[in-house]
């Protein structure tokens, strides 16, 4: 069973928000099936720790504004190193270019089907 609709909407919100604030690299992942916990990732970078930051209050500020929806979690705000963002369903990843590389998530679950997102963040 892959990632539900509802998850797939709200990784593409978080998807365009980001790119609202130039996010690059981003990879939406389904990780449902492996994971058991959770339906998808969206996996993001910026350039700087004030990029990194934007970025998660943009997202933020999108996810509430469509779906009434606050992070169950959120952590490692404020550092713009890496942000965590845990929406249940959904885990939002934003992370400096250099963590980025250097945790290589994609590559960790890159046996999971790509979520495709919109157009506009490309």
């Amino acid at each position: 069973m892959g990632a539900h609709a509802d998850s797939i909407a709200l990784v593409q919100t978080a998807a365009l928000a980001a790119s609202e604030k130039l996010a690059e690299d981003m990879v939406a992942l389904d990780v449902g099936e492996r994971l058991g916990i959770t339906d998808a990732f969206l996996i993001v970078s910026g350039g700087s720790e004030p990029q990194v930051n934007a970025i998660v209050d943009e997202i933020q500020a999108k996810v509430i504004e469509k779906f009434d929806l606050r992070p169950v979690r959120r952590e490692g705000f404020g550092l713009g190193r890496w942000v965590l963002l845990d929406y249940g369903d959904v885990v939002v990843h934003v992370q400096h270019q250099e963590d980025r590389v250097f945790y290589a998530l994609e590559r960790l679950w890159s046996d999971c089907p790509v979520i495709e997102l919109p157009a506009e963040t490309k």
